[in-house]
């Protein structure tokens, strides 16, 4: 059976289960296919920097393979679902042989000996990894830069962020580099990057797919809000790739089977929804004002309530920073004039700094504090400005 060569644009805009069917019919090579992804990500990695690391040969070996097993399969052969399909991969999702540092200097140089299980499994289902992407310094921040692989930039405007901490696989998947793949998210780092570059993220429910395999491990119950989950450039490619992923390993504790159900059964008969009206400082644009309109149109349409809410304005966060630090230098331990938000306990190296420590950027750091204008009085965590003027811990570990 030969493989009839598709035009590269098309490859690149395909979701994952149209190729995969289209390569097991022998309408397109899963190389050619490999190929044409390989030369999107190379065209747009010196502007966006999705990858961490690429594997384009292994990548192309693996292509052959998937095409000669094509060839010389029998009708009843039963091919693996997702055959010679490319896809990508969170850098902080080891992947044997691929580094697994999420973006801390200190493990640069690690290489995984292992694939986690759920990288595996999408390996085992056929899909040929072309490399990993980069993601927030040990994936806490909602953007995608680090001291090793530096800054990932949106698919669409380099200018701006990707998101994060999967800003990679945003990017990636965003630009056309790659069909599908695996991020993980506890707060928004499948989502935000998802819909910062124009494309579908799937954040699982917990205990649906292992967390095991990752760096940095969440341990505790901050494992129970982690979840790895599929990044596609169509929505079509979601639950199939959360099936092939779902599962437990023997390693996570907290996951178990579940029965993962069609998406088109579920009703949105009497769902509550709620629209937020004017909830943002910055004032959202036109085009996306009228999208979540339509967004809106369709889950009414579909039976759902939607309701719309404007939500209470909370307060500046510079003023929220800088009057938090003025009750630190007054040496104040606990906020609790009426208008603190919230009432917590400073900490002891920040009462240090503020009010017992001598040194030059100490003493900045209370003559800042004190020439602000914040009439606020509140505890909130470390910032940039503070360890600029203190030489304090990269951590915030909040006031």
């Amino acid at each position: 059976m030969s493989a009839v060569a598709a035009p590269a644009g098309t490859l690149t805009e395909r979701s994952a289960v149209d190729l995969a069917r289209a390569i097991r019919a022998g309408e397109v090579s899963s190389r050619d296919a490999v190929e044409a992804h390989i030369e999107r990500l190379q065209a747009v990695q010196p502007r966006i920097k999705a990858l961490a690391a690429e594997r384009f040969d292994a990548a192309r070996a693996e292509a052959e393979a998937a095409d000669r097993r094509v060839a010389e399969a029998n009708r009843a052969e039963r091919l693996p679902p997702l055959l010679g399909v490319p896809c990508t991969v969170k850098e902080s999702i080891a992947l044997a042989g691929m580094p697994n540092c999420a973006g801390l200097l200190a493990r640069r140089d690690h290489r995984a000996t292992e694939t986690a299980p759920a990288a595996a499994r999408l390996v085992e289902a056929g899909a040929i990894p072309l490399g990993v992407t980069n993601t927030s310094e040990m994936t806490m921040w909602i953007e995608s830069q680090n001291f090793v692989y530096g800054r990932t930039s949106n698919a669409y405007d380099p200018s701006r962020v990707a998101g994060g901490s999967s800003g990679g696989e945003g990017a990636a998947v965003g630009s056309g580099g790659s069909p599908i793949g695996l991020g993980s998210d506890i707060g928004g780092s499948i989502r935000i990057p998802a819909f910062f570059n124009g494309v579908f993220g799937h954040k699982a429910t917990e205990g649906v797919v292992p967390n095991s395999g990752q760096f940095p491990a969440a341990e505790g119950e901050v494992s129970r809000m982690l979840s790895v989950g599929p990044l596609a450039r169509r929505a079509e490619d979601l639950m199939p790739v959360l099936r092939l992923i779902a599962g437990p390993d023997g390693a996570d504790p907290y996951c178990r089977d579940v029965d993962l159900g069609d998406p088109a059964d579920v009703s949105l008969d009497g769902l509550d929804v709620v629209v937020s009206e004017q909830a943002s400082r910055v004032p959202v644009s036109r085009e996306l004002r009228e999208v979540r309109e339509r967004a809106a149109h369709a889950l009414t349409a579909a039976g759902a309530r939607v309701r719309r809410r404007r939500p209470a304005r909370p307060a500046d966060w510079r003023s929220i920073v800088w009057a938090g630090a003025r009750c630190a230098a007054a040496g104040r331990t606990r906020c609790r004039p009426p208008s603190c938000w919230p009432p917590s306990r400073c900490s002891r190296d920040c009462r240090r700094v503020a009010c017992g420590a001598r040194s030059r950027p100490a003493r900045r750091f209370r003559g800042k504090w004190k020439r602000s204008s914040a009439t606020a009085c509140c505890c909130t965590r470390r910032t940039r400005a503070w360890r600029r003027a203190t030489g304090g811990p990269s951590a915030a570990a909040g006031w």
